[in-house]
Parts: structure tokens; sequence; C-alpha cells
């Protein structure tokens, strides 16, 4: 059995995400909803556990793409496990994250396989999941360490090496271009440790390559933000060369504010995340490269390490993932049209 509970519906754009309000699951089933059937939110280690995957906002592909993974493993082992997919409308709506947490929690399941928004913020909800006999992991986002040795956490992580993953990305545009470039940053949520080590990395990059970097601002993510973000940034910096950006919607955004300002010369843009919404732009050169960081395999790594932990194997060790820069030359000579039911 699986069941999607989220704070925004896809169901119309993305037909095998039966998507619902959390709020209106909750007031008309209670305890139970998505429970199986006579599960009196115990956790029963003779019965098949559930397991919720909370991520970030289901409105980027990233992560839609995670829990089509996630849905699809699941169908393949639906006697081994129960699911529960969730996520937030707004990836920096860090207070609709602790609630999804925390209506997991009195759902009784078994195991939280989550993607957080802040490093910080969901800690302490995570703390009291833990204390109620709730299995958690760690994807994409890795939790801040100080703040889980405050509250005595082992949870471990499963996720790339972003500051790695920045760094190539940028150098291997820097590289190709005249030293001193002007540069800018889009960062992500500031407070994100996986935006920290993006930032971290770009900046290594700038400082190897000799790069000057003229602006850094935070676009939450969005692509909207980044869009106006980067027209303001153009404005009082008509001299920008390079524009990394955190992630992909934001290179998205970026690259739209580009085209706009009509400048005299080439802005070359960097993303991150490889989702397929970019491959036109990379083809056609609005955007030089991206990081492919096989996100549809994050929640799939965490579920698996979610059912060996309700198993009693409790080895609570990270897992580094893998990590590629992709270019238009990296991509299929021809590509599917997708499309939008």
């Amino acid at each position: 059995m699986s069941c999607y509970v989220c704070g925004v519906t896809l169901g119309r754009l993305f037909p095998r995400m039966r998507l619902s309000i959390c709020a209106v699951v909750l007031a008309l089933f209670g305890s139970t909803a998505c429970s199986p059937e006579g599960d009196s939110g115990d956790h029963d280690t003779h019965a098949k556990p559930t397991i919720a995957l909370v991520m970030k906002s289901l409105a980027n592909e990233f992560f839609v793409t995670m829990a089509d993974a996630a849905q699809t493993h699941q169908d393949q082992h639906e006697g081994r496990y129960d699911l529960i997919v969730n996520g937030i409308k707004n990836e920096s709506d860090l207070a609709a994250q602790v609630a999804l947490v925390e209506q997991m929690m009195g759902l009784g399941v078994d195991a939280i396989v989550i993607a957080p928004a802040d490093s910080k913020a969901l800690v302490p909800v995570l703390a009291r999941a833990r204390a109620a006999g709730i299995q958690v992991v760690n994807i994409d986002n890795r939790l801040d360490a100080e703040v889980l040795a405050e509250y005595d956490l082992a949870i471990p992580f499963i996720g790339p090496d972003n500051r790695k993953g920045a760094r190539d990305v940028a150098e291997f545009v820097l590289g190709g271009l005249a030293d001193r470039a002007n540069v800018v940053i889009l960062e992500g949520v500031t407070s994100a440790h996986n935006a920290i080590e993006r930032r971290r990395g770009f900046e290594d990059a700038i400082a190897a390559t000799g790069a000057n970097l003229v602006a850094k601002q935070s676009a939450a993510w969005d692509q909207t933000k980044a869009a106006e973000v980067t027209a303001a940034v153009l404005v009082a910096h008509p001299e920008t060369h390079v524009i990394l950006a955190a992630n992909d919607n934001m290179a998205l955004g970026a690259a739209s504010a580009v085209a706009f300002a009509g400048l005299d010369h080439d802005v070359t843009v960097v993303g991150f995340d490889n989702i397929s919404a970019v491959h036109p732009l990379l083809r056609d050169g609005r955007i030089a490269a991206t990081v492919e960081q096989y996100g549809d395999q994050f929640a799939v790594n965490g579920i698996e390490l979610a059912l060996d932990m309700i198993g009693g194997q409790v080895a609570l060790t990270d897992r580094e993932t893998p990590i590629a820069v992709v270019t238009a030359n990296d991509l299929p000579a021809e590509e599917p049209t997708a499309t939008i039911h």
C-alpha cells in the first residue's frame, strides 16, 4: 500500500502521484489515515512497516522524480512495506515540514526518510520522532552536526559531496574563460547545509581560477525569485560574465533574466541537479552545465536503509552518493518530449 499526503496537489500534472492535502486527510480519517488496515499506530515489529518519505517542494521536478522513484520501489516491494509520500509547497516553509513530521508521528509510522528544508530547524522534531521509537534517515540535505550533537542524535545521511559538485562544475566553466571573469552566485536557502556547501564549492572554484565575485544573493531555490534577483544584479553589475546557481530551478530563472537583459556580451549560467527542464537550455547554450547527483535514488537508498534499521541492522553509517558534471555533450542525441496530463 502507498499513500500521498502533502501540501500541494499535483494529481493533474503527475497522475501517478495521488496527492491530497494533509489537513483534509487527517480531519477525515484521524490517526488511521493512510495506515495499513487495522494498524493502531503502535510499532509492531511483526507487521509490515510503514515508511514516510518527507521531502521539500513537490513543485520542484527534482523531488517529483525522487517521489516517483520511491513509488516505483514500493510497487516492486509491496509485500515488504507501506509508503507515505509527502512534501511541502514552498522549500522555505519550515513550519509546514515540521508539521508534516508531526503528522507522520501521529500516524504511527515506523520510519521517516527526510530531505530537510533546513539543516537545523528540523532537528528538534526529529529528536521527538526518535524518542517515540521512529527510525529516521536523512537524505539530500545534511542535518547540522552541532545541533544533532546537542540532542544526542545519530541520524545517518545519504547524499553527495555538494561542495565538490559545485566546485567541479564552476571550475569547468570558469576554466574556459579569461582571467578575472566577473561571477555572481545564486544561493539556495542560506540555512540549508547543501546550500552552504554549494556556495563554498563555487567560492573554491572562484579562488582557484582567479575569477572575481561581484555579487552573492539567495534566491531560496526558487525560479521566479532567481529571475527577479538576477535582473536586479545585472542592472547593478552589467559586466557579469558568469552566474553560478545552486540548483537548476534558479538557473532557469537566471537564464530567463539574462535573455531579457539584452546585454552586449554572453553570460554563462550554471545549475545543479540535472532536471529535464534544463536540457533544452543546455542544448542551445543558455545554460552551460549542471551537476547530476542521481537524486532519484536518494529516496530508494533511504528507504532501504530505513528497512534495515527497522529490522535491527543499526549501523548508522553515512553513505556518499556519486556526482557528475553534465553538459550538452552528455545528453542523448534526442529526447522524447514530455507530455503533461
